[in-house]
């Protein structure tokens, strides 16, 4: 396993990875059943399923019972973890709904568990945190903003399907990889819905080393007036791609007189 992405002299497209996990829950000793502390793990959460593409490629997605060795009950997600490891390590950025709080710091956790080095540095875009920043919708779940946007929902599931995997129900990790590859097609569809909106979003210009969009990348920009600054004035664009804003980086000279 390469512990290093390759580095590329020229310029290219940013890789837009999105993702989603799927983990199983703890499982403790309580003495009862409301607002009970645990008293010890008899197994602690693993990483069961885990779905993502590409920008511009299908969903992948790899689950427990596709590793050699496998066995139900078997919370060895090892080979897994480094499969993902080896994703983050490749993206240059990381696309998740609640990723910044979940799936990112539960794979981080599995990598220091594994002892494997941090991945090669990205960066990530909560697609939750920018529904909240820019807009309040009467909820920011993933399956509550597809519906209200008319861009699909997540599967149905509950409890009872992550139990049957832990059994090792063929039927149930079918239906847990069918379910996972669902959330990241929303997810991407949440996303660029969302990206004209996100004003901190990586800037593609950077990348790309030219005069493109500074969210989707694209040249197809219309000069829109001026951006004014405390310090001076910039020329002002609207990407006719993904409608995004953003302006130029050197300041228009302007003559002022004084009378």
């Amino acid at each position: 396993m390469s512990l290093s992405r390759a580095e590329t002299p020229s310029a290219r497209k940013p890789k837009i990875l999105f993702f989603d996990l799927e983990n199983f829950p703890n499982i403790a000793t309580i003495w009862g059943k409301y607002e009970q502390n645990a008293l010890d793990f008899l197994q602690e959460w693993y990483v069961g399923c885990a779905c993502w593409k590409w920008d511009d490629s299908k969903v992948f997605s790899r689950a427990l019972p596709d590793y050699k060795g496998y066995k139900p009950g078997s919370a060895d997600d090892r080979a897994l973890v480094f499969d993902i490891w080896k994703l983050f390590d490749e993206a240059d950025i990381i696309v998740a709904h609640n990723g910044d709080a979940f799936d990112i710091r539960k794979m981080n956790a599995r990598f220091i568990y594994y002892k494997l080095p941090p991945p090669s540095p990205y960066k990530t875009i909560d697609t939750k945190k920018i529904a909240k920043r820019v807009a309040m919708f009467n909820s920011n779940k993933l399956n509550d903003l597809g519906v209200h946007l008319s861009e699909g929902r997540k599967l149905e599931t509950n409890y009872d399907l992550w139990r049957k995997c832990m059994l090792g129900d063929k039927r149930a990790w079918n239906y847990m990889t069918k379910y996972c590859r669902q959330d990241v097609l929303l997810l991407e569809k949440i996303y660029y819905r969302f990206l004209p909106w996100i004003s901190n979003h990586p800037n593609m210009a950077v990348y790309l080393e030219d005069a493109v969009c500074r969210n989707c990348g694209s040249k197809n920009l219309m000069t829109r007036g001026y951006t004014i600054t405390n310090t001076g004035r910039h020329r002002r664009f609207s990407c006719k791609n993904c409608g995004a804003w953003s302006h130029s980086k050197h300041k228009e000279q302007i003559t002022i007189s004084v009378v």
